[in-house]
């Protein structure tokens, strides 16, 4: 099934029902996902062709599953979550709106908008949504979430609680709020039922710390990281961590022949913050460009290389 055939199958009562959700395909001579917080339009990306296939597929069943039952919160979940595998994101956003109607107590609602929020660069709604996430999880027990049909095989699944957390923290990262991101990644890491989890939070805690100003503290949450460590499918957070503990040097990252593009957003987001953290601004502004010329503009390590490309050029104007 093509893309614009699967998403027309999206019901009409419900696209009209969902703010900002726009029939039709996406085209890059169309309208765009979202726009940089350096001012250019941000397309869907093109997928190769197998993995738009399996895409395709698991949209289609998603579909089936919500067209059975469109009030059921695990099918609205799920096909919001499928359209956004897909690239649409601000129709994703409109679909977990309907699921908020239909279920304004469910926090995984909540939680996928808010992280839908982050990737088109709307950080204080992602915050607001995520913030009424944290505040349902005290009547919700902790599950883990599904998996997407292109995940890391054999990797652990993340939970609900540990997402809620983890994003919140990343919205208030991104917009510059670093006191109030130390409270989202420390109760992710209170949460982390594993590894993968744990490197993720410290990971971020540990930037956030040191953009906080608080270097002592942040040298402390790296004690635990070794290479050691049982971490399946977040190997670029392990690495970025040992990079900080100094275990291996920071241009072994950079590896513009290898990798895939989120690897490489993830990894040289980290090195450009090791120059920062060592007083070489425009070192670290060169490999944030690196970062933001790639394809990639979803992963969270090319956003917050563009929100930090955002402040250092605001800090050069003044």
């Amino acid at each position: 099934m093509r893309l614009a055939t699967a998403i027309a199958l999206v019901p009409a009562v419900l696209l009209a029902s969902c703010l900002g959700v726009r029939r039709g395909p996406p085209s890059p001579a169309g309208y765009p996902e979202a726009t940089s917080l350096l001012g250019a339009p941000l397309y869907a990306s093109e997928q190769p062709l197998e993995r738009r296939q399996r895409l395709e597929a698991n949209l289609s069943q998603a579909y089936a599953g919500y067209e059975r039952n469109p009030d059921d919160a695990e099918a609205i979940l799920w096909l919001g979550r499928s359209v956004g595998f897909l690239g649409r994101y601000r129709d994703a956003i409109g679909i977990f709106s309907e699921g908020i109607r239909k279920h304004p107590d469910d926090p995984r609602m909540y939680r996928h908008r808010g992280h839908r929020w982050i990737t088109v660069r709307e950080f204080d709604l992602a915050a607001r949504d995520l913030e009424q996430a944290a505040r349902l999880l005290r009547r919700h027990p902790d599950e883990t979430e599904r998996a997407s049909p292109l995940d890391t095989a054999g990797a652990p699944l993340a939970t609900l609680h540990f997402n809620v957390w983890y994003h919140l923290g990343l919205a208030y990262y991104l917009r510059g709020d670093f006191v109030r991101a130390q409270y989202g990644f420390r109760n992710a890491l209170l949460v982390s039922t594993h590894d993968d989890a744990r490197v993720a939070a410290i990971d971020w805690l540990y930037m956030t710390l040191r953009r906080a100003g608080r270097t002592e503290e942040a040298a402390s949450v790296l004690e635990p990281v070794t290479a050691e460590m049982n971490v399946l499918g977040q190997q670029s957070y392990q690495r970025r961590l040992l990079m900080y503990r100094g275990v291996i040097p920071p241009d072994s990252l950079l590896r513009p022949n290898g990798g895939d593009a989120t690897t490489l957003a993830t990894e040289g987001y980290g090195v450009g913050n090791w120059y920062l953290y060592n007083e070489r601004p425009d070192q670290a502004e060169e490999i944030f460009w690196q970062v933001t010329s790639a394809e990639n503009w979803t992963a969270f390590g090319y956003i917050a290389a563009e929100a930090d490309l955002r402040r250092l050029l605001r800090r050069r104007r003044r």
